[in-house]
């Protein structure tokens, strides 16, 4: 078996404090991408505590050592999709929570098929849900898929999923993945949203802009990522500069 750990973030499948009430959760690699070649990207869920409940961004495998660390912080009350692309792990955490609502973007059903067929609520719009009072959410509408950020108010942290990716040359083995990276426009330290990602935007720029004002305004301290290095400070600086292309 090939050892990969160099190219994620260990350890792995365990909860990582990273404020009050908000942890992380490195997963494995997984290849995404055109037939050839298929890019590594290193994984990340965030969970997020209201109360007792907790939200699960992003979910990545549910290992019996993280359920039994997941169950001493909270009740996993909520379990998100946030984008067409990020739901694969979504099925079993549905099977060890079905009390758990599941919360996804649009289009992810057309997307998953058969591998989502239970219930499940869309997230369609800002505001109206039950964790409201702590977290605030966004959606960024493109031609090819919705993201939907979240906000953690107490702990100013922003929620992303591939809206900026920022991967580390140090973790990438291939220089032809280097370069890709590079081109891309999502190689750390100017990691930004994919370039391929910025053309589904092209139809309403104003409104994608008027979204990352809104995140700025939030004026978050950290950044979460669920590819690649995140930021754990000067949260709205780094939105300055990896949206710079789009603010002007």
């Amino acid at each position: 078996m090939n050892d990969n750990s160099h190219q994620t973030y260990p350890p792995l499948n365990t909860l990582k404090r990273v404020a009050d009430d908000i942890w992380i959760v490195d997963g494995p690699i997984i290849r995404f991408g055109a037939p050839w070649p298929k890019m590594p990207f290193p994984t990340r869920m965030t969970v997020v505590r209201v109360g007792h409940d907790l939200l699960l961004h992003s979910p990545t495998p549910l290992t019996p050592e993280l359920k039994a660390e997941i169950e001493a912080v909270g009740q996993p009350r909520w379990i998100i999709g946030p984008n067409r692309i990020h739901y694969w792990w979504i099925p079993e955490w549905h099977r060890a929570y079905a009390d758990a609502r599941v919360y996804l973007a649009p289009r992810i059903r057309e997307q998953a098929g058969d591998r989502i067929d239970f219930h499940c609520l869309t997230l369609d719009h800002d505001s109206g849900y039950p964790w409201d009072p702590a977290i605030a959410i966004l959606r960024l509408t493109g031609t090819y898929m919705t993201e939907v950020v979240f906000f953690h108010r107490a702990s100013r942290t922003l929620i992303l999923t591939d809206a900026i990716e920022n991967f580390e040359p140090r973790k990438i083995d291939s220089v032809w993945m280097r370069w890709l990276t590079r081109l891309g426009g999502v190689q750390d330290p100017d990691g930004q949203m994919p370039r391929d990602m910025r053309v589904t935007f092209r139809r309403d720029r104003a409104q994608l802009k008027a979204a990352i004002e809104t995140m700025i305004g939030w004026n978050p301290e950290r950044v979460i990522l669920a590819h690649g290095r995140w930021y754990d400070r000067n949260g709205a600086d780094e939105l300055r500069r990896a949206f710079r292309w789009l603010l002007g």
